[in-house]
Order: C-alpha cells, then structure tokens, then sequence
C-alpha cells in the first residue's frame, strides 16, 4: 500500500488528497498541518505537525510527500520543500485525464489537476501546481514553487521564474520571460517580457502594485 503524506490540511489540500485516491495514484492519505489540532478530517488522519514529518517517514507512516499549502502562501511552500528535499521523497500527482507529451518533464512535488495539456519538451519543476485544464505549450519552463490557476495557456518558449502566481484565464504569448515572484491576475494576457516582480492585471498586462 503507498501512501502519500500532505502538508496542509485546508482546502487545497483535501482537494490534492482527493485526486491522490480517487485517481489511483495512493491508497492512503495522511495530513501534517501545524494549525489544525484536530485528529482528522474528511476521513483523513491528521497525524503531527511538520517538525513530526521526519520521525514519522522513518516509521513508515508514509512513503512520499507534497505540499499542500496554496498560492497565498508560496514562500512556505518553497521553505517546506528545501527543507525535507533529499531528506523525504516527494511524489507527485499528474491526473489521468491530463495529456503529458513523452518529451515533457513534470518533477517531484508536482501536482497536475484534470484536463491539462503539456506539450513538447516542457519543463513543470518542482513543487509547482497546475489547476483545472492548464496549457503549458511546447518548449515552455514553469519554475519551482509556481502555482497556475485554472484554465492558465501557455505558449511556447516561455520561462516562468520561481514562486509565480498566474491567475484564471490569464494567457502569456510566445517568448516571453516572466520574472520571480510575479503574480499575473485573472484574465491577464502578456504580450512582453516582465522584469519586475509585482501584480500585473488587463489586456495588454499592466503593472498595478
């Protein structure tokens, strides 16, 4: 039996913890979460904090684990993964009804909602997620700790930096480099290169903030 630990018990996560079983992907899930006190939820055991992560894996209380922790909070989710990264294996989840091409790279801590598309030789890194029927098109790189929201497209040779928030419907256009920590809002499309991290937003992108 595998099974995947999660950190992070909110929404987010009971949302990757439903995609892990119903998908096939583990048989079991167990929450770390250091803000929720109860023992379980929605079924699921909550069995320590994250400071419990280690002992627990050296137990075999699980076998992988993802971080659970959303888009409000990237820099948790970077400082979670450096720190159990090569100390804990880390899964990842890509969801039957994504279409990956063979040439495509997803890495450890990944998660890949329904309905998306990786083309060509792109690169998703590390500890980043894709929500609902994302394109990522050929050639394109999305750095570690991204999170794209549903229906995110993607043309092809972009590079997305790390910690980059794209929201809803947000379309990026072919060669265009995106820089650290950048959130694009719902609805945005970049027509250009962006080197300064902040909140862009309209059509053509704006910087607001």
């Amino acid at each position: 039996m595998k099974i995947l630990a999660i950190i992070g018990s909110g929404d987010l996560g009971q949302q990757i913890a439903h995609y892990a079983i119903s998908d096939g992907h583990y048989q079991k899930v167990v929450f770390f979460d250091d803000y929720n006190n109860e023992i379980s939820i929605n079924g699921y055991s909550i069995v320590g904090n994250s400071n419990a992560i280690v002992d627990a894996f050296s137990m075999n209380i699980f076998d992988e684990l993802i971080i659970g922790i959303g888009y409000k909070h990237l820099s948790i989710r970077k400082a979670l993964f450096e720190k159990f990264e090569n100390v804990i294996p880390f899964g990842k989840i890509v969801h039957s009804s994504s279409w990956i091409d063979k040439t495509a790279t997803v890495r450890d801590g990944c998660v890949i909602y329904p309905s998306c598309i990786i083309d060509a030789s792109a690169i998703i890194s590390n500890n980043t997620i894709l929500n609902i029927g994302c394109t990522v098109s050929h050639d394109t790189i999305v750095g570690k700790h991204c999170f794209l929201s549903p229906r995110v497209a993607l043309a092809g040779f972009i590079n997305v930096e790390e910690m980059c928030i794209l929201g809803i419907n947000s379309t990026v256009i072919d060669n265009i480099h995106i820089v650290s920590e950048t959130k694009i809002g719902g609805g945005t499309v970049v027509i250009k290169s962006i080197n300064e991290a902040g909140l862009y937003v309209g059509n053509p992108h704006r910087l607001i903030r």
